[in-house]
């Protein structure tokens, strides 16, 4: 089921389908430690991003149906997903990731977010949208938040994370509550 999606634009960032040359803005960012371990990788599974990790990157993101590339300030800077969508109980999972560490804390993240969710809700005319987050990305936290996300569990000790277990944060966002 290959979607087409739109571009989603906001004043400070634009949401789009990859494009191959996409693969020099990703390679670009190369990796960063602290980013890889907020996405829940171990120190000891970081690999600094070649050539052939940013053509994987294109090509997951070039054949998943709901998912687009952020630019901002005519950079990719992330991506952003939605997951296992069902349109017959109109759900799906979330998922956004920056990459670049000089866009995080300023809301960009939260701006993309904001247009992918309104997309989620407005076209896909989706009622439900979850997310799971480890318990320490506190920044991905209150970004959730901020567009209205509740926490709604926590899965205990799910994520092995640097010799250590960690809980999930499972959060839930319904259509009339988008901020």
């Amino acid at each position: 089921m290959q979607q087409v999606v739109p571009p989603l634009s906001g004043p400070n960032v634009i949401v789009r389908r990859v494009r191959p040359a996409d693969r020099d803005g990703f390679f670009a960012l190369q990796t960063d430690p602290e980013i890889h371990e907020m996405f829940g990788g171990s120190r000891d599974t970081y690999r600094v991003m070649t050539r052939e990790a940013a053509d994987a990157v294109v090509e997951r993101l070039s054949s998943h149906p709901f998912a687009w590339v952020i630019e901002h300030g005519s950079r990719v800077i992330g991506e952003t997903r939605l997951d296992r969508v069902d349109m017959q109980d109109r759900r799906a999972s979330f998922a956004v990731g920056i990459l670049d560490p000089q866009c995080l804390g300023r809301g960009i993240g939260t701006e993309a977010m904001r247009l992918v969710l309104r997309f989620a809700f407005e076209q896909l005319k989706l009622h439900r949208i979850s997310v799971r987050v480890l318990a320490y990305n506190l920044r991905a936290i209150r970004a959730y938040q901020k567009c209205g996300f509740v926490i709604e569990g926590h899965e205990r000790e799910a994520a092995w994370v640097n010799s250590q277990w960690h809980d999930d944060v499972m959060m839930g966002l319904l259509d009339r509550e988008l901020r």
